[in-house]
């Protein structure tokens, strides 16, 4: 069985992303009408460079609804992230 070991530099950037997905989480869960107000702000920015924004914007009409399915695949996401971290942490180690 062949095995390889991530190198360091993998693993850094690995968990930098997985930081940065930790953080827009927590400001989900934690400051959410921040949140909101922010991803709804740079949507309805001029100009704009997003080429699917009024797919983006349509479901962010109801924020409820929003909300609630943001932190629905948000959990999903977070334990995929938190796994995937894992994995990489251990395969790096062994």
């Amino acid at each position: 069985m062949l095995s390889t070991q991530p190198s360091l530099g993998f693993v850094i950037v690995f968990l930098l992303f997985s930081l940065l997905f930790v953080s827009n989480t927590y400001k989900l869960w934690f400051k959410t009408d921040e949140y909101y107000q922010d991803i709804y702000n740079s949507l309805t920015r001029e100009p704009s460079f997003y080429p699917f924004r009024k797919f983006f914007l349509k479901p962010m009409d109801n924020k409820k609804s929003w909300v609630l399915w943001q932190k629905i695949f948000s959990t999903f996401g977070i334990l995929a992230v938190l796994g995937a971290d894992v994995l990489v942490v251990m395969t790096f180690i062994h």
